[in-house]
């Protein structure tokens, strides 16, 4: 071990770079070498999985690994068949409804979805199949409806009363507050 060193101090020591490999000399060794020295060096503390298992090691092969890490990564959303797809955007369509102002605006984004549904159903590329439900125009605008009155009945329950209004001739005498 102290031959291969001794071998490859020759390298450009300021930057730490190592003489290229010499003819009979042994890459296993030399392998070895260039970790030890970066152990010594403290390269190898506090890395980020330090102690903590690898992830999606154990888990069967998956030939789009990538593009799902990407995707957990960067956060993107929109991607991915249509029937997975249609399947959150129903879980999250109460919510969405609940932002719109007009019942117009309601009735738009209920039309859009089921014909969306209904466009997946027929699709020819193949994938999961379409699970999700229709939604009936009349019967979510009227939920709707519901959900916008409790909430504005929860809003002025929570509100703080409204102070005591004074008499007019106490007015006039504070001098017109």
């Amino acid at each position: 071990m102290a031959e291969l060193e001794r071998q490859n101090d020759d390298g450009d020591s300021a930057s730490g770079e190592m003489a290229p490999l010499r003819e009979g000399e042994d890459e296993v060794k030399r392998a070895r070498l260039i970790v030890d020295r970066a152990v010594a060096r403290g390269d190898f503390d506090n890395l980020a999985l330090a102690g903590k298992p690898i992830p999606g090691l154990g888990e069967s092969h998956d030939p789009d690994w990538w593009v799902k890490g990407l995707i957990q990564r960067e956060n993107i959303t929109g991607l991915g068949p249509r029937a997975i797809l249609l399947r959150t955007e129903d879980a999250e369509l109460d919510d969405r409804l609940d932002r719109q102002y007009t019942e117009k605006q309601v009735r738009e984004v209920l039309e859009d979805f089921n014909y969306r549904v209904i466009d997946a159903r027929r699709q020819l590329l193949g994938g999961p199949p379409v699970i999700t439900k229709l939604r009936d125009v009349d019967a979510e605008v009227e939920r709707w409806r519901e959900r916008r009155a409790a909430a504005r009945r929860a809003a002025e329950a929570a509100a703080p009363p409204a102070p005591p209004k004074a008499s007019f001739w106490r007015r006039i005498w504070r001098g017109g507050t």
